[in-house]
């Protein structure tokens, strides 16, 4: 299934149904009245965030989506028919924002969540509403409200609990194949990795979701490579893991490149917790081991955890430390939404 996280799609509510005008004349009813009834109330359209989605890719194929009008009422008071609402099935993580692609109308982050994005028109009143002790006979009644037309964007950004960050060929992919049953195209060239890929790991009995995103570049923030385009996806994980590819000759300068990289993008996304990770340490000796940690713990000004994607060696310890800086990131997020303020502040390298 190919993966699309960016959709613009035209909504309409229905049309609320007209009142009618009407009046009884019934066989020995000498003053029979009116009994117009009211028209039916349009139909809404919702957008509805449901389980088994990860792409958007149905809106590519319809980007119409137009509810029920209500039916018109009719003669013996009779209401016309509400018109049916139609409801957008989106993945759980999909914004929803207005034409102009910044007011948020919606954010849809649990399942089962719904959003009315346009409400139906009233119906009108028949002439059985408008009776009166002086108007015994109205001959008026209201029309039915318009739909609401509008054009909307729907953007995913995935839901996981940790981020997956590095230049191409840092071995994000392997990482991510090494820890969990996902299986992302893994090969010897840079963009290996052309979409955002999610995989479930497991340490100590806890499981957690990972994120796997293309990898940046220098300029990546002005469109260069395959530039920011997949970086919304890790704005909602708790933390960040930082791969760093030991044999490319210049670690801290590869560092220094991504975390510019998400500086320009979002100052946000920058400052969140981060775990930093040398990887393909298998092709390195001892002493090039410890003494290319040190090297880059002093260039960077943050710990390193060395670790091989391909071999495991030093995976479970990164795991450990991802699994216990998401708990400590969530209880921040919720003592954040009681009011009582989180104990710890942003990553800072």
């Amino acid at each position: 299934m190919k993966f699309l996280d960016l959709a613009k799609v035209t909504i309409r509510s229905g049309a609320g149904g007209n009142g009618c005008v009407s009046f009884r004349r019934e066989k020995f009813i000498e003053f029979g009245g009116p009994n117009g009834g009211d028209g039916g109330d349009g139909g809404d359209v919702i957008a509805e965030a449901v389980e088994g989605l990860n792409t958007l890719i149905d809106f590519r194929y319809q980007q119409h989506f137009f509810a029920q009008n209500g039916r018109a009422g009719q003669g013996a008071n009779r209401t016309g028919a509400s018109g049916d609402d139609i409801v957008l099935k989106v993945p759980v993580g999909t914004e929803i924002l207005d034409e102009d692609e910044e007011t948020l109308i919606a954010d849809l982050t649990q399942v089962g969540q719904r959003v009315v994005l346009a409400r139906g028109g009233n119906g009108g009143f028949g002439n059985a509403h408008f009776k009166t002790s002086t108007n015994q006979a109205p001959r008026n009644a209201n029309p039915g409200q318009p739909g609401v037309e509008r054009m909307i964007w729907l953007r995913l950004k995935l839901i996981a609990d940790a981020g997956l960050v590095g230049l191409p060929n840092a071995g994000k992919s392997t990482f991510l194949a090494a820890v969990s049953n996902a299986r992302p195209k893994i090969a010897d060239y840079p963009f290996t990795t052309l979409a955002p890929n999610l995989g479930v790991a497991g340490v100590d009995g806890a499981e957690f979701v990972i994120a796997d995103i293309p990898g940046l570049i220098e300029g990546a923030s002005e469109g260069r490579g395959l530039g920011d385009l997949f970086l919304g996806h890790v704005e909602r994980c708790a933390v960040l893991l930082h791969l760093i590819d030991g044999t490319s000759g210049d670690p801290v300068g590869d560092f220094r490149t991504v975390d510019t990289e998400l500086e320009a993008y979002s100052p946000d996304l920058h400052a969140k917790p981060r775990i930093v990770a040398l990887n393909k340490i298998d092709a390195l000796d001892e002493e090039e081991r410890a003494f290319l940690k040190e090297e880059v713990e002093r260039g960077i000004g943050h710990a390193v955890m060395p670790m091989s994607g391909a071999t495991g060696e030093g995976v479970t310890e990164v795991l450990r430390a991802l699994r216990a800086r998401i708990g400590t990131t969530r209880q921040a997020e919720a003592r954040d939404e009681t009011g009582d303020g989180p104990e710890d502040g942003p990553w800072r390298p």
